[in-house]
């Protein structure tokens, strides 16, 4: 399994390089990703999802290192929150820099969740950038629970599907949180 896991990030990485987009195994459920960077790419699952691109969709990061490339003001905090929190957490930050135009939603905000372990930590640690993660549907109709329920749309839609299909996650979302320019967390999905 993880010589299959070594190449299918192998692949990936490929996809996500040269501006396309993947469906693969998150650290939450399966998802829709590409480059964070790639305006073209964010293009690209807007487009797939027929989702407006006023609704932002979230970053995976691996490190607080990677996230101060893109964060310049991590609050205390959150390094406090996401030790403590035993859930998956996305968590929405103010002012982000160097991703996509197209991914920054218009209130100047991003939601990035740090990922631990998985397919998605390594493809995350050998790509070297964030990727984008938006659950594996269309706009407006249910999130698939395991990789069997997604539909042909999507499985056709996307540059690459990651053969790791045998793979399961938890099929719940994360808890999303938004940083206040106060410093104060608000709960926008628990």
């Amino acid at each position: 399994m993880i010589e299959k896991i070594k190449k299918e990030v192998d692949i990936s990485i490929q996809q996500l390089i040269i501006s396309n987009i993947i469906l693969y195994p998150t650290d939450t459920i399966w998802g829709i990703g590409c480059d964070a960077t790639s305006e073209k790419a964010v293009s690209k699952i807007y487009k797939l999802k027929q989702r407006d691109e006023s609704k932002a969709l979230i970053c995976l990061v691996n490190s607080f290192k990677m996230l101060s490339n893109y964060i310049d003001k991590i609050p205390f905090n959150v390094n406090k929150i996401l030790k403590e929190t035993e859930k998956p957490t996305t968590i929405i930050y103010n002012d982000p820099k160097n991703l996509a135009k197209n991914l920054i939603a218009e209130d100047n905000t991003i939601a990035f969740r740090m990922v631990n372990e998985g397919f998605c930590f390594e493809l995350i640690e050998k790509f070297g950038k964030p990727i984008v993660s938006t659950s594996a549907n269309i706009s407006g109709t249910q999130s698939p629970k395991h990789f069997l329920e997604i539909s042909k749309a999507i499985l056709t839609g996307v540059d690459y599907v990651v053969n790791l299909p045998e793979i399961n996650l938890s099929t719940t979302p994360s808890r999303i949180l938004k940083l206040n320019m106060n410093g104060s967390v608000t709960v926008i999905r628990e």
